[in-house]
């Protein structure tokens, strides 16, 4: 193997979770239009989150059975419950609340919102001491300022809407329906709880995944139990029959195209990424779905903007990674303190082979066998 390869190799080592990360907020940015126009066909948020969240269930199952059903935990009482709460933050509470915000405000807005949950992830972090922030160390200012840079620009954004920027009158797709986005106030609250929700989801990933490590099981359990409580919720609040039918084409898209990439594969990517670099750092690259769906949104889609969001979605990105890199430098800087030097490379070399020599009968002695 050359040495570029090599370096690439190690390259590759150290940014794949960085890639994984950017691909499940490319897919996520296409979810927000989908469900728009499904919501503007009728489509109850509800019942889409249940079929979500069971097609999910239904594609990674085989998967899960084919490849791990050797390596499946035992399930206690503890595990259960465990396993219970993450689908009712993640799924059930979280993901019905997120779409239930977009009745009353727009795909950007909600986006942009998402930006908080690292913020709120990483105070909860550090009050449970699964985050440390050395006060002392700039790495540890970053941490702090961007928390607080964040939280500031969601608020801007939540109660400053500013100047309306004007679609693009060529945008090629208009999404109109029935839908009109002029409960901010209620779209916010919902919006921040379900940020909230996430972030305990984002925690409780962190704890979960170490006693279950067989992740495709995990996103079985998850979007199963998921769609059972969202189902049972959508029966309570919902009394016409009618809104469990799926009438058009869009929505079946819709259901699908969530259930297999949403609830499949980008479940799938966190449980991995969560294991290997911890909840704060999953719940950082929401900022790079906020770009996306803004510019989606008004290059594609005709969407207005409003100057309170751009300045709020500025702030926030800056905080982030204020944020993002003090949690890096606090990698590095625990990575760099567990590597040996060649002193003790060599130390350690030596100690090996007297060790072993030791454990040889000498040459020069003949044993008797008698």
């Amino acid at each position: 193997m050359s040495n570029n390869e090599c370096a690439f190799g190690v390259m590759y080592g150290k940014f794949k979770p960085h890639l994984i990360m950017v691909l499940v907020q490319i897919s996520a940015a296409f979810l927000y239009f989908l469900v728009e126009a499904s919501l503007n066909k009728g489509m109850n948020p509800h019942v889409f989150v249940t079929y979500r969240h069971a097609v999910g269930g239904i594609v990674v199952l085989p998967f899960a059975y084919v490849l791990e059903r050797k390596v499946w935990p035992k399930l206690t009482m503890t595990m259960l419950m465990e396993l219970f709460f993450l689908s009712l933050f993640g799924v059930s509470l979280a993901v019905n609340m997120f779409f239930a915000s977009l009745k009353y405000t727009t795909p950007s807005f909600a986006a942009s919102m998402i930006n908080t949950t690292s913020s709120l992830t990483f105070i909860i972090a550090v009050g449970l001491r699964l985050e440390a922030v050395d006060v002392k160390k700039p790495r540890g200012l970053a941490k702090i300022l961007g928390t607080v840079l964040s939280l500031v620009g969601a608020l801007i954004m939540t109660l400053y809407k500013g100047h309306t920027i004007q679609s693009l009158q060529g945008a090629p797709l208009h999404i109109k329906g029935k839908l009109v986005h002029n409960n901010w106030i209620k779209g916010s609250i919902l919006s921040i709880a379900s940020c909230m929700s996430w972030s305990l989801w984002y925690i409780l990933q962190a704890i979960v995944v170490k006693k279950y490590p067989a992740q495709l099981s995990l996103t079985v359990w998850i979007n199963c139990m998921g769609a059972a409580q969202s189902a049972l919720f959508t029966v309570l609040v919902q009394e016409k029959p009618a809104a469990w039918f799926i009438t058009s084409t869009v929505e079946i898209f819709c259901i699908l195209y969530a259930g297999v990439i949403c609830g499949g594969f980008a479940i799938i990517s966190q449980f991995w990424t969560t294991e290997r670099k911890g909840p704060v750092f999953v719940s950082m690259f929401n900022p790079l779905g906020t770009i996306l769906v803004a510019i989606l949104a008004y290059l594609v889609f005709g969407e207005q903007l409003h100057t309170g969001s751009l300045l709020g979605v500025v702030i926030v990105i800056i905080g982030l990674y204020l944020l993002l890199w003090g949690k890096e430098s606090d990698q590095d800087y625990k990575s760099q303190q567990y590597i040996p030097t060649r002193v003790e490379q060599k130390e350690c070399v030596t100690n090996t082979k007297t060790s072993a020599e030791q454990e040889l009968p000498p040459r020069n002695v003949i044993q008797d066998t008698d």
